[in-house]
């Protein structure tokens, strides 16, 4: 057992702390007190007491106990772990299961150069993870038959409700026209896409779509209303390929677009949607080796027609042009959509699942299509396998084509086969009473079969034939795909091990130093915390799995949610949401729902601050709202209170809420939170305080108790679940008791939320749940008094950086005393128009350095946003620091030779290639490559030069390019 450390001079009374807090956070004890004099301060509760205002300030301590050790938190994991059972998974619904090939594993999943890597928005030191992402790209577009395809959604539910308004966009048909959705879609993609089209005043019409041929069916089967989209499964719910050609041609004669939800591995054998006429394919990745967890995270995806990929939602890979004319990814088109578009935006969506994407992508890589079309062969052979056994003893099983799910029929038994199955250690999908849904996949076997025929009284097969499909013409696919060379070139684990090494190394994570992005606490995430993410007990879990054998991951779900309502001071948390936009939709959702409980129909004014996420305002306006903004002090980055005095007057009667962030996007613990707060209540409106920024308020304030009523929270950010490169995440969303009522449900679960709940905002009922157990490893081993302190030493980062960097950079914003929060916002803007260096510049230059920039031009343009955390220790952040200095003074220097386009930092980032040609340039390579401060034996050098951002949306590729674009 390890003993707790004593930090006495840090702080004005003694505290003990867990072993753990030590690891977590990065300065000294010495450190910490070097720092405190730098800025002024007498210990940490003096810099707290100052830069937190009293009236918020927390007056009490979080009553978590920490665990006695890393070890002791593996043991209690351990023993949750034990208290699921793990059964065969033979539900279907969206979720399999599969085999991770082990090289992607250990190389990716459980790689820290690649989970601890950021949304790539420096695609020059983000090629390895670009790439990845294009192949994925690559992977959806060829199996699907469209032409552009995302770089990941959320999940396959999410993604249809995104598909539903990207076609009610292009649609040109009436307003009041309905989505058509086939009646055999999945379950959980109906729900959500009901949630979802609620507040937006679209309205779902469900039907049988089978026998729709005309444009006339068509009109019928909506009940004479005009249709702007249908949505269909592929295969169905209950197994069915279906040859959809006559709809999607009765469907765009009616002036409707078409949506297919469709499964990636039957596609290598199945006719791809574009071949028959989809306009847009949704759907999941999951099964090209990605665990269940208890459903998720998961790798979504959307793939459009040509003509409508420039209204994806999300992120999307292009390829472009570096300084040299070198091919180089890059995000393109809608990179930072909201922040342009805010209100007008096409969705909330500002992440991905990138981490997941990748390991389908490394998966599809691996398997090539020879190998993925072998799969697949086999998953259906066992399919076919089961149907005759199950026909041959007397079982009616639905006609027609398949591919891996069967539907049968079996006279009020229902319940009876799925517990026999349960017995023989098989879960099966209890469809109604008289129906059974099976499904088999890639880990399906003949003894599973058996196991199966056994639940149903019949006799087993003896084995399983593989043998082509032969679903007739119409659904046989005939199309090739992944005819990229990276799909044949890495089927060895050799081989496949220096691929992803090599593009592990062409990028910058956590791994090799920090990344000081503001707004997006990039934190250290612990080897002890990600121990259990790959635990079968926990990543083989079904979502739909029964509630007797999820005792284990439910527990730590509730633990982990009572703690949240600790911090918090909340008293309800709905974990559902899988990203920081869904938590923020399902707070906006709860607002509304409570509104309209009280008979208030006409609240649907949502005062934002123009200071705001841009994801903000996109979530309003998704939840029904209208956005009217209020504006902020130029001087000092608050909320102007006259103006939000006025705009609450204005609305008074319609006021349903406003959206602030807290500590303010501006960096600053602003002292007129709880004055506004009331000043909303007292007009009738709801306060949403954003969590993006509680990693400044862990044990010193409490939203819940200062004036709030609801919040997201960002347990990628503050409770340490990596960002992956750009996802996973998790944004639970938080409330006092009576929004509590109103906060996500899920029909297939409904332990998982309220009955009176809005529906769901996620496919799974507790969506990420896979990596639920990070969070409760990381406040479980730091218990309160460590969270307090990270927060506390965050916050000290933050100000030893600005106090450091005040004089070379002006700090845009600051609070009492001069005191920042856990983030500060440098000015550049002076410095631009005096000498001409840009913020990409500095961006660009510090890459030479060994760092990832800050938070470019958020949220004001011509500024960086610096946010250390508290992990990053005193040498790595003077090291930054030092490197800023040094850039200031070449900065004067360039503005001095009046020679900016020929400096060093316009021709940053530098590359090693770079070195070895033709040097034409005034500063020499040494200044170039390694200017003070930078070691040569751990040089970080970018693969590639500046990029052309401009180039690659004029000229849109968005999948593999063909190796020749790499030749010299």
């Amino acid at each position: 057992m390890t003993d707790p450390i004593d930090l006495t001079t840090s702080s004005s009374t003694a505290t003990t702390l867990p072993a753990f807090a030590g690891r977590h956070i990065g300065p000294s004890e010495a450190d910490v007190a070097r720092m405190l004099e730098a800025i002024g301060r007498s210990s940490l509760d003096d810099l707290a007491s100052t830069a937190v205002p009293a009236a918020i300030r927390a007056t009490g301590s979080i009553d978590i106990v920490p665990a006695d050790s890393e070890y002791a938190v593996v043991e209690e994991l351990r023993a949750l772990a034990d208290r699921n059972t793990v059964l065969t998974p033979m539900i279907g619904l969206g979720y399999y299961g599969t085999i991770t090939p082990l090289v992607i594993q250990r190389n990716v999943l459980e790689n820290p150069a690649w989970y601890t890597a950021y949304t790539p928005y420096q695609p020059e030191i983000s090629q390895g993870r670009l790439e990845a992402l294009l192949n994925f790209q690559t992977v959806v577009a060829d199996l699907t038959g469209l032409t552009t395809a995302g770089a990941s959604l959320l999940d396959e539910a999410t993604a249809a409700a995104e598909a539903m308004t990207l076609m009610r966009r292009a649609s040109k048909v009436a307003s009041d026209a309905v989505l058509l959705v086939d009646e055999a879609v999945f379950p959980q993609t109906l729900a959500v896409m009901r949630t979802r089209a609620l507040p937006l005043g679209i309205d779902l019409v469900v039907a049988d779509l089978t026998d729709v041929t005309t444009a006339e069916g068509l009109s019928e089967a909506a009940g004479g209303r005009p249709v702007f989209g249908v949505i269909v499964q592929y295969p169905d719910l209950h197994g069915r390929l279906r040859d959809h050609r006559a709809l999607a041609e009765s469907a765009h004669a009616a002036g409707a677009l078409v949506t297919a939800a469709a499964d990636l591995m039957a596609l290598t054998l199945a006719t791809a949607p574009g071949e028959w006429g989809a306009d847009i394919a949704v759907g999941t990745t999951q099964r090209f080796g990605v665990p269940l967890g208890f459903g998720g995270p998961h790798a979504g995806y959307m793939s459009v027609r040509s003509g409508l990929e420039r209204t994806l939602p999300g992120r999307l890979v292009g390829v472009s042009v570096d300084a040299t004319g070198a091919p180089a990814y890059r995000l393109a088109l809608q990179t930072r959509e909201q922040h342009i578009r805010r209100e007008k935006a096409t969705s909330n969506i500002c992440t991905a699942q990138v981490l997941l994407a990748v390991m389908a992508s490394m998966y599809a890589v691996y398997h090539g299509p020879r190998g993925l079309r072998a799969i697949a062969l086999r998953i259906h052979a066992h399919r076919e396998a089961l149907v005759a056994a199950l026909r041959a003893g007397g079982v009616d099983v639905l006609d027609g084509a398949g591919f891996d799910t069967l539907s049968a029929r079996v006279e009020g038994r229902a319940d009876d086969v799925v517990a026999a199955a349960v017995a023989e250690g098989v879960n099966l999908w209890r469809h109604d009473g008289d129906t059974v849904l099976v499904s088999v996949d890639e880990t399906t076997y003949l003894d599973d079969l058996v196991a199966v025929c056994r639940a149903f009284g019949v006799d087993a097969p003896t084995n399983v034939p593989v043998a082509e499909p032969n679903w007739g013409e119409g659904l046989d696919r005939t199309s090739g795909y992944l005819t990229h060379p990276v799909f044949s070139s890495h089927h060895s684990e050799t081989s496949m091990l220096r691929y992803l090494r090599r593009l592990s190394d062409r990028d910058f994570a956590l791994d090799r130093g920090m990344i000081p992005l503001g707004s997006c606490t990039m934190k250290l995430n612990a080897t002890t915390e990600m121990l259990a993410v790959t635990w079968p007990e926990f990543a083989s879990l079904h979502p739909f799995a029964p509630a007797d054998q999820t005792e284990g991951i439910r527990h730590l779900i509730a633990e982990l949610s009572q703690w949240l309502c600790d911090v918090t001071g909340y008293d309800a948390v709905s974990l559902q949401p899988n990203a920081g936009s869904q938590g923020e939709l399902a707070g906006l959702l709860a607002i509304a729902a409570y509104h309209r409980s009280q008979g208030d129909e006409e609240r649907t004014i949502c005062l934002i601050p123009s200071s705001a996420h841009g994801t903000n305002a996109a979530s309003a306006v998704m939840a029904g709202m209208k956005v009217v903004v209020v504006a902020t002090d130029p001087a000092t980055g608050n909320v102007d209170l006259l103006d939000l005095k006025t705009k609450v007057e204005e609305h008074r009667d319609a006021l349903a809420a406003i959206m602030v962030t807290y500590p303010s996007t501006h960096g600053v613990f602003e002292d007129t939170i709880t004055e506004l707060c009331a000043m909303v209540h007292d007009a009738g409106g709801q306060v949403y305080v954003d969590g993006a920024n509680l990693n400044a308020l862990v044990g010193l304030a409490q939203p819940g108790r200062f004036g709030a009523d609801v919040s997201h929270l960002n347990l990628h950010k503050t409770f340490c679940i990596p960002h992956g490169g750009g996802g996973p995440g998790v944004g639970p969303v938080a409330c006092r008791e009576h929004l509590a009522p109103f906060l996500p449900n899920h029909p297939l679960a409904p332990e998982a939320g309220p009955e009176t709940g809005v529906g769901p905002v996620s496919a799974a009922p507790y969506g990420s749940a896979g990596i639920l157990p990070i969070s409760w490893a990381y406040v479980r081993l730091m218990g309160g008094a460590g969270l307090r302190r990270a927060t506390e030493v965050a916050v000290l980062n933050a100000n030893y950086i600005a106090a450091r960097l005040r004089e070379h950079y002006p700090v845009l914003y600051s609070g009492e005393d001069g005191l920042v929060a856990h983030e500060c916002i440098l000015d550049i803007r002076p410095l631009t128009k005096q000498t001409g260096v840009t913020v990409d510049d500095i961006a660009k230059r510090l890459i030479d350095y060994g760092f990832h920039a800050p938070t470019m031009s958020f949220p004001v343009a011509g500024t960086l946003m610096v946010e250390p955390t508290e992990s990053e220790d005193t040498a790595e952040l003077d090291r930054f620091c030092d490197a800023m200095i040094a850039i200031r003074g070449e900065i004067d220097a360039a503005g001095a030779s009046g020679n900016v386009a020929g400096s060093v930092l316009r021709g940053a980032p530098h590359t090693a290639q770079s070195l070895a040609g033709e040097w034409d340039v005034e500063y020499s390579r040494e200044e170039a490559a390694f200017p003070a401060g930078v070691d040569p034996l751990a040089k970080y050098w970018p693969p590639v030069r500046r990029i052309d951002g401009a180039y690659g949306d004029r000229h849109l590729v968005c999948s593999c390019p063909p190796p020749e674009a790499f030749e010299d």
